[in-house]
């Protein structure tokens, strides 16, 4: 898959030009903090047959303009869209931006430490994931991604972006959807209305709240249809054009109410931000209070779920917000203070306190704007950098949420608010695989050796990231790309184990059967290794509290440096509830060690069967490229049951299987397929793939070269 537009090191704007600039790119100024758009075209609508369409096949995150399309011509690669001309019906994208899993309910295990708690302050984070036109649908071929993993902390996600000379409305790619969902966090579309210097024209606010005379809102009732279509759960409300009066502000409030009710019977939800006021002008306040309350609460009732007040907020602003809220009988903590993290990251300025004290209840939620700089701002953005980087933004500079680190300047979220699970039922499976790798694994063996990223294939990974109980030396526990059992990475403990060293992993709720059992693959690359899987039959009795975990024996694996099964029988247990996992290991003789837990699966053994194959796999439109190459879509139909996600390979003519792309849709685009010598057609499989990572039987289809200029 074609790599995305590369975002460029970030400006370094003072606070309040982060958000009026966001990402932006006006046709006439170059300084988007996106970065220019990539070169790409809107994909044709698909052909049936292998006649090769015009231009390139490649499906891209889908973003619109409310109505009026700007004056002048686009710039190369963008394709202006009106949102009043969309149907699901003529979206030749939309199978490929369709989210398939669904928003899985959460619990909250007892806190790690003391000072975590459950029930206050929530996270919401503003990411952008790319370019707002030329975001790849399904990834892309490289591990330079930004594959968020700390969910556990999140409870939502924007889907950042817009510029006034691309498009202001941007649905959710569905990778992103997907592994949001996976770990039960909602995602919210964006909808950018640009500050004039940045392209704004009020022209597209009336646009957006445009009420017919029956009294319908057409842009409400469109937003509703994309994000059900699409699959995301609502939408983010950003109007920063000024010029506006007290009746586009009331016009503007009818609108969300409507988009609010519309959206209501399907579970969407709306985030408003602190821009326009109920004059009508853009003026932020850094504050819920009498100009803009009417925005999220008025006479008739809640009109937006949440609001994001502006990075000017202060002490007193934030406390007399949370007293407004509080008096309007709305929780406070649907109020998200903004921290611009985009330039400085753990560096930036915080008045924590007037978030989140330590010492009292905690004052609003927190809003974080563009947390992807963990990978922006690194020099070394190899997928190791990356998670190292990462784990310190979210868990602090102790990287274990049961001892946060002493006081510092950053508060890192595992710090003051409690982590959340949805690991809650059979089966259960983890192959520690992050959305991203160096290359594809499969059973421990190579299967690609091209980078990779896809979010949606992103396991359930351990929410708490790293617990470690050892009475000896702490070793290095980290998610590695240099081997993995399944996917593109394993979970690595190295390190002098000069005592036994216990790994927490999952929180869980998994109620056990007589025929329940435990399996973990795993290697070690210096040695034997004594295994223990630790299953907690209970949750502790407090914050912070030890995890009361009972150790189960795993077969020894041996002296071999391969990777081993071991299996665990759980049915001794049978009518308790599984609240936590953990791994412990023993090195004879305190030895250092370089372990890996490749896969960690807990099911019924009664219930074990492959999954149902999918059907009718099929080449749906392809273009050849010349020299033997060609792009092409497939599409398929669902395979009956439950199936986590769809792996695609290649049959070679030397016999070699080899693993193309993997998705949770019912389509997928392969950027240029090379004929082998000597083959006549292109042979691909397709298989489903379930919980536990059993594969189904594959469904078959082939793509003869008779068509294209190839030798």
């Amino acid at each position: 898959m074609p790599d995305p537009s590369p975002i460029p090191a970030p400006l370094p704007p003072a606070r309040r030009t982060i958000l009026a600039a966001t990402a932006a790119t006006a046709a006439t100024a170059g300084a988007a903090l996106l970065g220019p758009p990539a070169p790409a075209a809107a994909a044709p609508a698909p052909a049936p047959t292998p006649t090769p369409p015009a231009g390139t096949l490649a499906p891209h995150a889908s973003y619109w303009f409310p109505g009026t399309l700007p004056h002048g011509t686009p710039a190369p690669g963008v394709v202006w869209r009106s949102l009043a001309d969309w149907t699901p019906e003529s979206d030749p994208d939309l199978a490929h931006n369709t989210a398939s899993v669904p928003l899985a309910p959460r619990f909250t295990p007892v806190p790690a430490h003391r000072g975590a708690r459950a029930g206050q302050a929530r996270i919401s984070a503003l990411v952008s994931f790319g370019p707002t036109s030329g975001n790849p649908s399904q990834g892309s071929a490289t591990a330079d991604s930004y594959a968020l993993t700390h969910w556990a902390y999140l409870d939502e996600l924007v889907f950042w972006g817009g510029s006034a000379g691309e498009g202001l409305v941007l649905a959710p790619n569905a990778p992103v959807v997907d592994a949001a969902h996976r770990h039960g966090v909602p995602v919210l579309g964006n909808v950018f209305l640009p500050p004039v210097p940045y392209g704004g024209d009020l022209q597209w606010t009336r646009d957006l709240v445009r009420r017919e005379s029956d009294g319908r809102f057409p842009v409400a009732e469109q937003l509703v249809r994309v994000a059900v279509a699409h699959g995301f759960d609502g939408w983010f409300v950003n109007a920063e054009t000024d010029g506006g009066d007290s009746a586009l502000a009331t016009r503007m409030r009818e609108f969300l109410r409507a988009l609010r009710a519309a959206g209501a019977p399907h579970g969407l939800r709306i985030t408003w931000y602190d821009a326009m006021n109920s004059t009508g002008r853009v003026g932020w306040q850094g504050a819920l209070n009498a100009l803009n309350q009417e925005f999220f609460e008025d006479r008739s009732g809640r009109v937006a779920d949440t609001v994001f007040v502006d990075f000017r907020w202060t002490a007193r602003s934030l406390a007399d917000s949370g007293a407004l809220a509080d008096r309007l009988g709305r929780s406070r903590h649907d109020l998200w203070a903004a921290v611009d993290v985009e330039s400085r990251g753990w560096d930036a300025t915080v008045d924590w306190d007037a978030i989140v004290p330590r010492d009292r209840a905690h004052v609003v939620s927190l809003g974080l704007y563009r947390p992807e700089w963990t990978r922006n701002h690194l020099a070394d953005r190899s997928p190791g950098a990356f998670h190292r980087a990462d784990d310190r933004f979210w868990t602090g500079e102790s990287l274990d949420p049961s001892r946060p680190a002493p006081q510092a300047a950053w508060r890192a979220p595992a710090t003051f608010t409690a982590d959340r699970s949805t690991v809650a039922g059979l089966p259960f499976g983890c192959s520690f695989n992050t959305g991203h790798g160096l290359r594809w694994y499969e059973e421990g063996a190579v299967t690609s050796e091209e980078p990779w990223n896809h979010l949606a294939l992103q396991d359930r990974l351990p929410g708490r990231r790293w617990v470690v109980d050892t009475s000896g030396a702490r070793p290095a526990v980290t998610l590695d790309f240099a081997d993995a059992w399944r996917g593109g990475s394993s979970l690595l403990v190295a390190g002098a184990l000069t005592a036994p060293v216990a790994v927490g992993l999952h929180a869980t709720r998994l109620p056990l059967t007589g025929s329940a059992v435990a399996e973990l693959v795993h290697a070690s690359g210096t040695g034997p290794v004594a295994v223990e899987l630790g299953v907690a039959l209970r949750e502790p009795s407090s914050p912070g509290a030890p995890v009361p975990y009972t150790w189960l024996k795993a077969a020894p694996q041996g002296s071999g440096r391969g990777w081993r099964t071991s299996r665990v029988p759980l049915g001794h247990l049978a009518g308790r509830t599984a609240y936590a996992l953990a791994v412990r290991i023993t090195a004879p003789g305190k030895a250092a060690v370089s372990w890996r837990l490749g896969a960690l699966t807990v099911r019924d053994t009664t219930a074990r069967r492959p999954p149902a194959p999918p059907s009718h796999l099929r080449v749906e439109a392809v273009s050849p490229q010349g020299d033997g190459r060609a792009e092409l879509r497939l599409r398929w139909d669902r395979a009956a049951g439950p199936v986590r996600h769809y792996e695609l390979h290649r049959l070679l003519p030397d016999g070699t299987r080899r693993f193309l792309a993997g998705t949770c849709a019912a389509a997928l685009h392969l950027p240029s397929v090379v004929r082998a010598a000597g083959e006549r057609a292109a042979a691909f499989e397709l298989r489903a793939v379930d919980e536990t990572y059993a594969v189904s039987a594959p469904a078959a289809t082939g793509l003869p070269w008779d068509f294209a200029d190839a030798p």
